[in-house]
């Protein structure tokens, strides 16, 4: 089976693209994305990348403009009878490790963290869906100190409005986006940075397809 998806997107006065090609063999996923297309000043393309992934076990990236490899490991175990899932990342260029785990306490309640070896910053996230329609996510990011906060409410079954707020940089955002297995997915977005004194916001649009070959 051949997958591939395309998307578009345009902020202001740039527009890019992206597109991936999946190729399923077996147990395994091939994949080659081109992650950063542009055309604001005539086509550029940029960011290959190259994928081997088992899904539930590994991924491997290579960016061949970077000439960069990077490992992502994941894995579930049960604690307390909760399942609980853990990823380790590893970015050898840049020597970026991070490990992310998840434990799922209810199909409403989910705790997550995130650490970074390379910096030692930590995320802390928790998830908490209410009648699987209206979603609350605080999380507090140990090294600013400082809290962010997000609220998805699902209106329409494939449509969902998003709200976040970092109070570290104080920047406000909403989001609007359908999700439709026909037409693909299309989003929305605004941003205003309530720090900056023209308080402008910031507009942009996306939509991906996904094809079945």
């Amino acid at each position: 089976m051949l997958n591939a998806s395309v998307r578009g997107n345009y902020a202001g006065d740039t527009n890019g693209a992206a597109g991936t090609v999946t190729v399923n063999a077996g147990d395994v996923k091939l994949r080659a994305a081109v992650t950063e297309a542009t055309f604001a000043a005539g086509p550029k393309f940029s960011g290959l990348c190259l994928s081997l992934e088992k899904p539930g076990s590994f991924i491997i990236d290579y960016d061949v403009p970077r000439k960069d490899v990077r490992f992502q490991f994941m894995n579930s175990v049960r604690v307390l009878d909760r399942d609980l899932r853990l990823t380790y990342s590893h970015a050898k260029g840049d020597n970026r490790v991070a490990l992310d785990g998840m434990l799922v306490i209810d199909p409403a309640n989910k705790v997550s963290a995130n650490y970074a070896f390379d910096s030692g910053n930590c995320r802390l996230k928790y998830s908490y869906t209410y009648k699987g329609v209206r979603t609350f996510e605080p999380c507090y990011d140990v090294k600013k100190n400082s809290w962010d906060f997000a609220v998805s409410q699902r209106i329409y079954g494939d449509d969902v409005v998003r709200a976040s707020y970092q109070t570290s940089s104080r920047v406000l955002a909403l989001e609007w986006t359908r999700a439709s297995p026909f037409s693909g997915q299309f989003k929305v977005a605004a941003s205003l940075n309530l720090a900056e004194e023209t308080k402008i916001p910031k507009l942009s649009a996306e939509s991906t397809w996904n094809f079945d070959m």
